[in-house]
């Protein structure tokens, strides 16, 4: 029979390879179920990146991803890294450039701005730069680290890896050039490099309701893929439920984010531009869109459409049918209640009741 140590070191929640990793950088570690403001998180000195960064681990994370944010100083660089774990980088502010190479082969490098958005190949050397003399660059980058960190669990082989992905990259000319970007089906824009993720132009999404319109991006064949999705003023989208690790990024508006285990108490998560949230999985959760503006978001998940690894979620379909969406006129009643205070106190109107159906 176990004695009442060994009883209370089963109980004890043991400390993950990933865990360790993070602890070992000695740099902030952001929790919670979101971020109010990115571009205020305090960073430190980040030894590994040769800037300053702080991790952000949000509970919906569930060991399958998770983000940081990083600074380059002024006129400065980052060291040059390579990793087995996939990354998407959205630029929060300043601008610069970054390049990428293999070993003895030539170096291609872009710029890009706040607002711009890609994903380094996998493994393949990248180093980021600072172009302005005056003051920092700051940037989010959505990784599967934890996942990645957990199953090898052996640091020389994820980062000090010769191995070259030439299924994903073989240094082509334009793999980042902005100007190939093209519109391919499924409301897919087909780029290794977006200029402004902040404007570009999005497309009717109907099943979502209100109004909204989205588009997607799928980056050097990576599994980590991402979509944006816009909503107008006076509305909000309806509730639904996934997988874990879907990092959101409010480009754009104020609002609040409810989220929710089934049939348990919501928690309210208030964002405006610059906030991140990420719903834990499978839990369901509905966007809100309070401001005198569009709500524009960047969700970032390991949902690649060329490269799925698991069966589809079903999250744009009613949960009557078998879906994991709840539809506007069986939602719960207290959640337009609560919209409508929120917009009171605004002087705004809800515009949602010719999307609720009779019954």
């Amino acid at each position: 029979m176990a004695g009442s140590d060994d009883v209370k070191d089963t109980a004890r929640v043991k400390e993950t390879f990933y865990d360790k990793w993070v602890k070992a950088h000695g740099i902030p570690v952001v929790s919670g179920y979101g971020v109010e403001d990115l571009n205020t998180v305090r960073v430190e000195p980040w030894t590994r990146k040769g800037g300053k960064g702080a991790f952000v681990i949000l509970r919906g994370g569930e060991g399958m991803s998770d983000a940081y944010v990083c600074e380059i100083p002024p006129g400065g660089s980052l060291k040059p890294q390579r990793h087995l774990f996939e990354e998407t980088i959205y630029i929060l502010s300043g601008s610069g450039a970054t390049s990428m190479w293999w070993n003895g082969r030539e170096k291609q490098t872009f710029e890009w701005h706040a607002g711009s958005l890609f994903a380094p190949p996998l493994n393949v050397w990248h180093q980021h730069f600072n172009g302005q003399g005056d003051k920092p660059v700051r940037y989010l980058a959505i990784t599967d680290a934890p996942l990645m960190l957990n199953l090898i669990h052996n640091h020389d082989f994820v980062f000090n890896n010769d191995f070259a992905f030439t299924d994903r990259y073989q240094g082509e000319e334009d793999y980042f050039n902005a100007a190939k970007g093209k519109l391919l089906p499924g409301k897919l824009w087909d780029s290794n490099f977006v200029p402004d993720i902040r404007s570009i132009k999005t497309y009717d999404y109907k099943e979502r309701g209100a109004g909204g319109t989205t588009v997607n991006f799928e980056m050097s064949s990576n599994i980590m893929a991402s979509h944006i999705s816009e909503f107008p003023v006076g509305t909000y989208k309806k509730a639904h439920r996934h997988g874990p690790g879907t990092h959101v990024v409010l480009l754009n508006g104020e609002g609040f984010s409810l989220m929710w285990p089934e049939d348990e108490p919501k928690v309210k998560v208030p964002w405006r531009t610059g906030s991140l949230l990420v719903p834990p999985g499978h839990w369901w959760h509905q966007h809100l869109n309070v401001g005198s503006t569009p709500a524009r978001y960047l969700a970032v998940h390991m949902r690649s459409n060329k490269f799925p690894i698991k069966p589809d979620t079903r999250a744009s379909e009613d949960r009557k049918t078998g879906g994991n969406q709840i539809e506007y006129e069986d939602q719960d009643p207290e959640i337009e209640k609560e919209y409508q205070a929120e917009l009171n106190k605004r002087g705004l109107t809800s515009k949602m009741g010719v999307f609720f159906q009779k019954k």
